[in-house]
C-alpha cells in the first residue's frame, strides 16, 4: 500500500507543481493583452504578435492544465443527482464511467500524438505575417493528455479503494483513513 500512495502522491505532486508553472501563463496572457491593447488604442501601434502569441499561450495553458484541474475536481460535472450520492456510491459511478474518460484520453494520446509528429517533422510554422513555429505547442497535446491520463489513473486507484474497502487513500498520511463513504 504504501508503494501506492507513494505513486498517487509523486502523480498528484507532478500535477500541482505544473498547475503553479502555468499559473504564470495566466498573467503573461493578460500583459500581452492589456499591450496589445494600450499599443493599438492610445498609441495606435498594434504589434504583429501580441495576438498570436497570446492564443498560443493560450493552448499550451488550457492542454497543459487537464491533469491539475482534475487533480483539484474542477472539471465540469452534471451533478444533480450525483453530488446527492455517498462517497462509494459516487466511486462506483465513477468507476464505471472512467471507460469514457480512458478513452478519450487514449484518442488525445493517438491522434494528438500523431499531430503532433507530422507538425515536428515539417517543423511546421503558422502562416501569419509573424510565423511562429507551431510544432513546440502541438507537442503540448500528447504531453497534456499524458498528465491527464496519469492523474485519472491515481483517481481511479482513490474509487476502487472507496468502492472496495469504504475508505478513502489519505496520500499526505500514507494510509487509508474512514470517511463518508458509505
Amino acid at each position: 500500500m504504501k508503494t501506492i500512495v507513494t505513486i498517487l502522491h509523486f502523480v498528484d505532486e507532478l500535477n500541482d507543481w505544473i498547475g503553479k508553472i502555468l499559473s504564470f501563463g495566466a498573467l503573461a496572457m493578460f500583459l500581452l493583452v492589456m499591450k496589445e491593447v494600450i499599443g493599438r488604442y492610445f498609441f495606435n501601434h498594434p504589434t504583429v504578435w501580441g495576438n498570436e502569441l497570446t492564443q498560443l499561450i493560450f493552448g499550451v495553458y488550457i492542454v497543459l492544465s487537464g491533469g491539475y484541474v482534475m487533480r483539484w475536481e474542477g472539471h465540469v460535472n452534471v451533478d444533480i443527482i450525483y453530488a446527492r450520492f455517498f462517497r462509494r456510491t459516487k466511486a462506483i459511478v465513477d468507476i464505471v464511467t472512467s471507460v469514457l474518460f480512458f478513452l478519450f484520453c487514449g484518442m488525445m494520446i493517438v491522434y494528438g500524438g500523431s499531430l503532433a509528429w507530422e507538425s515536428l517533422a515539417g517543423l511546421e510554422h503558422s502562416h501569419s505575417a509573424w510565423d511562429p513555429p507551431i510544432y513546440p505547442v502541438k507537442l503540448m497535446i500528447p504531453l497534456g493528455a499524458m498528465l491527464l491520463l496519469i492523474q485519472g489513473m491515481a483517481k481511479l486507484i482513490r474509487d476502487i479503494t472507496a468502492a472496495v474497502t469504504g475508505k478513502e487513500i489519505d496520500v499526505i498520511a500514507g494510509e487509508t483513513t474512514e470517511g463518508n463513504v458509505i
